[in-house]
């Protein structure tokens, strides 16, 4: 029987620089990430000794930081409904991963329902006597949907650990008869991009877990430090910044 010629795999081309600019800043999650970028490096500058304290800027940087925070809480106006529609497409092998999914986009889901409130209350429209148990209930609802996506990115990493090993079975069988393997060296290659990738997305959602469990103890503890707390959020804008980058 004669072999089957290797499938090939067209990468996109790239595309002008500031056409992909365009559309990533024309995405709600391009802008809000880049939000996110610019208060976690103001919060960073803030918490270090780069500036002292008696220099007129530190105000305007505070105002600054504080003016970012309401801002971002503008750009989730609605997303609960990303949510709702992930669940929906969602599919399942068995009652465990739809445990799973149900914690990650629930608890996402209502973090991002909850916040729509808090922006009103930081905004003025809603009294700020809510605030307090509005920003708890967001808190937690974030830590759970933390929880069920790093369960649900873990599983996903080791099913692409098993597509790496049998892409890495087939090429050695291919080498061995002399065969040609380009599609598979391809494919190879796609699914270490992938890994990669999911490993940022883990590390990232531990990164912002580390803050959300930072709010609800309130600024307590060696982990809530202001310089680790802000690195952390600086370290999930810049992985997310890369994702979105990536995925437009």
């Amino acid at each position: 029987m004669a072999a089957k010629a290797p499938e090939k795999i067209t990468k996109p081309k790239d595309r002008d620089f500031l056409n992909h600019l365009e559309t990533y800043l024309a995405k709600r999650d391009g802008v809000d990430k880049l939000l996110k970028i610019s208060r976690y490096a103001t919060k960073i500058i803030l918490a270090s000794s780069l500036i002292p304290e008696s220099r007129s800027i530190i105000p305007r940087l505070k105002s600054f930081e504080s003016s970012v925070g309401v801002s971002r809480k503008a750009f989730r106006l609605g997303k609960f409904v990303q949510d709702i529609n992930a669940l929906r497409s969602s599919r399942w092998d068995s009652n465990h991963e739809l445990v799973l999914l149900l914690i990650a986009y629930g608890g996402e889901g209502l973090y991002y329902f909850v916040e729509q409130f808090i922006w009103l209350t930081k905004s003025g429209l809603i009294d700020a006597k809510h605030s307090k148990w509005l920003q708890k209930i967001s808190a937690w609802a974030e830590l759970v949907g933390y929880v069920g996506s790093v369960s649900l990115k873990v599983r996903d990493l080791r099913k692409l650990n098993d597509e790496e090993r049998c892409v890495a079975s087939t090429i050695e069988i291919s080498v061995s008869r002399g065969l040609a393997c380009d599609g598979d060296d391809e494919k190879m290659k796609m699914i270490k991009e992938k890994k990669t990738l999911k490993v940022l997305s883990i590390l990232q959602d531990l990164a912002d877990g580390l803050m959300t469990v930072a709010d609800i103890r309130d600024g307590k503890g060696v982990l809530s430090a202001p310089n680790v707390i802000s690195s952390a959020g600086l370290f999930s804008a810049i992985v997310s910044t890369h994702k979105n980058w990536i995925s437009c």
